[in-house]
């Protein structure tokens, strides 16, 4: 087959090994590779090509990607002992990319380049080829952006099945995001005569995910479906929630208007917002009795009632979001990610109207979708398909050269003439159908992430769709539609940093090193200023630690920004809520200095009286003056001993034995780093000389309940140490 062949032909069906061939031989000595970020990535075509390119250097491989995948490693004996029995229970099968292997063993050789879009948080602090590699893209642009830089070839895992007809569609389920425009603008590419590669590999563990993802056989010139696809996926356990993540997740939880629009994102503050979202909707008394311990309701209320609530979810939530997280299925399955959106303007409207409530459609519903105009007079084809598949007319039904056919009945699709518009009303179905609870682009997660999706039924799983991000990212194309789905969104966003002025740092330092990338924070960003009952809420960690020291993330002024302050809106600290939109500089100041740290508020403010930017006799009211770690620890300790606000909210892959192991050895590393040695060697000598019993589980979890030899028993002892300053010994 010509790779420049018409979409409509059927694609070869390949192994992994006769994939490569065919590639280098379409494209010869320079291949230029594109995968999706993250789950995405065909990781056995990958490595079979990477391999065939380093072992031949007359051949020269690019590729475009974006959040390459690594398991943990571990530096000395002690973090072995403990990672690797957990590496190899949690990523059991799941294959390694071989480029970044060698990437992280001295580099990749010199005629094979990277360009990632997006980094996995800090990864690549000391590799300088991916810092000076990394192109800087809003996500609605790679596409763009790489083929600006030749990608040619574009393969990515996919979910397969078979039609009723006998067909196979195949679903881009985990990465629909970038996967969609690519298929689609390489296929526009082929007819104008260039050169494109579009592949597919079948990976049964993929769960089968509808809406736009789902495509057809003809959008691919390869597909690989042999059991070389059939590998584990890449799962992302859960990271523990610390008190301050808790305490930002609430602030965010009672800005979410019921009935409204939900976005979060992976990792601690996303499961924070997930679960006190979740103890709003399930245990509202004691929800309320936070708000009040904390101080949230006392602070905020006026803002709360003005912006969002505290009641439970009696309307729920529809998810609209770049990713589709853990967090969003715990919601779903307490009840909160329910509220249902349909892709026609009209019904939406009519549903955010309440005229159709709990799905079912009223008998005067054809009278209201005309009346306001959200169907035309005349029903052409697409508009009687469009009120069919939303369950509006009954399935019989069908639509034959400007008539309507009912049986043997026949009438005009003249709608606006009262005796085809009372016929009509005797065709209303039921009630709506293929709504959908959540949009989103791509997904990754823990294991018990993706067999709850692939154990759902597929009427279930249809609930949430999964399109591409210039669909879930923005309004552009379908703005009314869209605008209508996600009323009374609030978009969290995480940043680094924020500046006392309002500008937001989310992907790298003023030094030039990335940390992350822009990704699609912008396109949320610029969504909740277009819509016009929307609010974005940036959440920020007020402090951070390097080393022995405690840094403020809150700053006057920063040489590097992510998000301008024109576009600032709410930040959110665990100590409370910024609310910017439409403030002066004076009074954005003062807000940000309201949810600082009190550690860092005296020199801020000697900064902006510095700058005139406030007045010489402002001073910081007492309430102000409480933002310490200690009074929030404070605030929640008596929830913490009932159980609420647990280390891992969902459930971890962790056992217990190995949670109270991670904290040890956290702590003896912050002591190795804090402490001075001769104090640390003066603890160890007041150990016991024998292992208390309990904490042989933890040894056990070690293979150090015995010590043979002497470098175990000092493995033994700094375990022991380590116990010793976590307080569980």
């Amino acid at each position: 087959m010509s790779i420049t062949a018409a979409p409509a032909r059927r694609p070869l069906h390949l192994s992994v090994d006769e994939c490569v061939d065919h590639i280098i031989e379409a494209f010869g000595r320079d291949i230029r590779f594109g995968m999706p970020l993250g789950l995405g990535k065909p990781v056995p075509l990958i490595n079979a090509l990477y391999r065939r390119v380093k072992a031949d250097a007359s051949l020269h491989l690019t590729i475009f990607t974006a959040l390459s995948l690594e398991k943990p490693t571990w530096g000395g004996e002690l973090e072995r002992r403990f990672l690797q029995p957990f590496v190899e229970r949690v990523w059991a099968g799941v294959p390694d990319l071989e480029f970044m292997r060698d990437l992280r063993r001295g580099g990749l050789p010199p005629n094979v380049r990277v360009h990632e879009i997006f980094f996995k948080a800090g990864a690549y602090r000391q590799e300088a080829a991916m810092q000076r590699d990394h192109i800087c893209s809003n996500y609605t642009h790679v596409v763009r952006d790489c083929t600006i830089n030749g990608n040619a070839v574009f393969a990515h895992i996919v979910a397969r099945r078979e039609t009723a007809d006998g067909g196979v569609h195949y679903s881009a389920s985990c990465n629909a995001d970038t996967s969609l425009k690519t298929l689609r603008s390489f296929a526009e590419d082929q007819r104008q005569g260039e050169k494109r590669l579009r592949i597919a590999m079948v990976n049964p563990e993929l769960p089968f995910m509808y809406g736009d993802a789902e495509v057809d056989g003809s959008m691919y010139d390869i597909v690989i479906d042999t059991p070389e696809g059939d590998y584990k996926l890449f799962s992302t356990p859960r990271l523990p929630v610390a008190d301050a993540d808790y305490l930002i997740g609430l602030h965010a939880s009672a800005l979410v208007k019921d009935g409204g629009t939900l976005q979060i994102g992976i990792g601690a503050l996303g499961d924070a917002v997930a679960y006190a979202l979740r103890l709003r909707h399930l245990d509202n008394a004691q929800y309320r009795q936070v708000l009040d311990a904390t101080g949230i309701a006392a602070r905020h209320g006026a803002l709360i009632d003005r912006v969002g609530g505290t009641e439970p979810f009696q309307r729920g939530l529809y998810g609209s979001t770049e990713m589709l997280v853990d967090g969003f299925l715990q919601l779903y399955k307490s009840g909160i990610t329910k509220r249902r959106v349909y892709q026609h303007a009209g019904i939406q409207a009519l549903v955010n109207q309440g005229v159709v409530r709990d799905e079912h459609i009223p008998a005067d519903v054809i009278d209201r979708l005309l009346e306001q105009e959200l169907i035309p007079p005349y029903l052409a084809r697409k508009d009687f398909e469009a009120l069919q598949r939303h369950g509006v007319l009954r399935e019989h039904l069908r639509w034959e050269d400007g008539e309507i056919v009912d049986g043997d009945e026949r009438f005009s699709a003249l709608i606006d003439r009262p005796a085809n518009r009372q016929r009509l009303a005797r065709c209303l179905g039921p009630a709506l159908k293929n709504g959908v609870v959540l949009t989103g682009g791509f997904f990754i997660g823990p294991n018990d992430f993706y067999q709850t999706l692939r154990d759902m039924p597929e009427q279930e799983r249809r609930l949430f769709e999964m399109t591409g991000v210039e669909v879930a990212n923005q309004l552009y194309g379908e703005e009314r539609l869209r605008a209508l789905q996600r009323k009374d969104g609030r978009f969290c966003n995480t940043a680094m940093k924020a500046t006392l002025l309002g500008n937001l740092v989310s992907d790298g330092y003023d030094d030039g090193w990335v940390v992350s990338g822009v990704g699609g924070q912008y396109n949320f960003v610029a969504m909740a200023h277009a819509l016009p009952d929307a609010r974005l809420v940036m959440m920020v960690k007020s402090t951070r630690h390097e080393g022995d020291r405690v840094l403020s993330n809150i700053v006057y002024n920063y040489g590097h920004v992510t998000i301008p302050r024109h576009l600032r809106d709410l930040v959110v600290t665990e100590y409370g809520i910024a609310d910017l939109r439409g403030k002066s500089d004076q009074e954005v100041i003062m807000a940000m200095l309201a949810v600082t740290d009190s550690r860092f508020q005296d020199e801020l403010l000697a900064e902006a009286k510095r700058h005139q930017k406030l007045p010489v006799g402002f001073v910081i009211p007492d309430a102000w003056r409480r933002n310490t770690p200690e009074r929030l620890t404070e605030a929640l300790e008596g929830f913490k001993r009932d159980g609420s606000f647990p280390p891992f909210p969902f459930g971890s892959e962790f056992s217990r034995v190995e949670m109270a192991l991670a904290a040890a050895l956290k702590a003896l590393k912050s002591a190795v780093a804090l402490k001075d040695p001769a104090e640390l060697a003066a603890l160890a000598r007041q150990l016991p000389a024998q292992p208390p019993a309990g904490i042989l589980p933890m040894l056990e979890r070690m293979q150090l309940a015995t010590a043979s030899g002497p470098e175990e028993l000092h493995l033994q002892r700094r375990t022991m140490l380590a116990l010793r300053l976590a307080g569980m010994m």
